[in-house]
């Protein structure tokens, strides 16, 4: 007798074939949010742009949103915004990105916050933003000696990533000027 398992494990042959969005790690599938937020969209616009701009004419970089990031056969994810430098394939990210958002939302919290963050510091990310568009707040970490390091929470500031191909920055008063709630007395 023999014992099958309960789960299946699926391959990025799989993964072509489904319908919607979805991520795949270790083989198990991970369904996205329909459609985020307008919110968390406008702010994922927005970092887009200031990386962008930031980065100029560089040749060897792009920035992108949502494009499929395949690590191996069986983990495919889709980022939000990812910087990527000197990417040989044009059908999806194979390279580990120079910079990888996330944009908070309430059904990928716990993703993002935790198996993400593992995940990415894992494929040695040198740059992880995980953003709160309700708090108009970004926590970056820069990997250090393997680990990430908390570089701090950013509300107004710039922070400039000194350790990338092309210079890039982001002006995070730019990114949530726009959301940030008016106080009156």
């Amino acid at each position: 007798m023999t014992t099958e398992k309960a789960i299946e494990h699926y391959t990025y042959d799989d993964y072509l074939h489904w319908e919607g969005k979805w991520e795949m790690i270790e083989g198990l599938p991970m369904a996205m949010a329909p459609s985020p937020e307008i919110k968390h969209q406008a702010i994922a616009g927005k970092i887009l742009n200031e990386l962008m701009n930031s980065i100029g004419d560089c040749e060897r970089c792009l920035v992108l949103g949502e494009e499929d990031w395949k690590i191996s056969n069986d983990t495919v994810l889709k980022p939000d915004v990812v910087l990527i430098c000197d990417e040989p394939n044009d059908q999806y990210i194979t390279k580990t990105p120079e910079i990888v958002v996330e944009v908070i939302s309430k059904s990928s919290a716990k993703r993002d916050e935790v198996f993400k963050f593992q995940l990415y510091e894992s494929e040695k990310v040198p740059y992880y933003i995980i953003v709160y568009p309700n708090e108009c707040k970004a926590k970056l970490y820069k990997l250090e000696n393997g680990q990430y390091d908390k570089q701090g929470d950013f509300f107004k500031e710039t922070y400039t990533f000194d350790e990338t191909t092309c210079k890039a920055k982001i002006n995070f008063d730019n990114v949530f000027k726009q959301f940030r709630k008016i106080k009156t007395n």
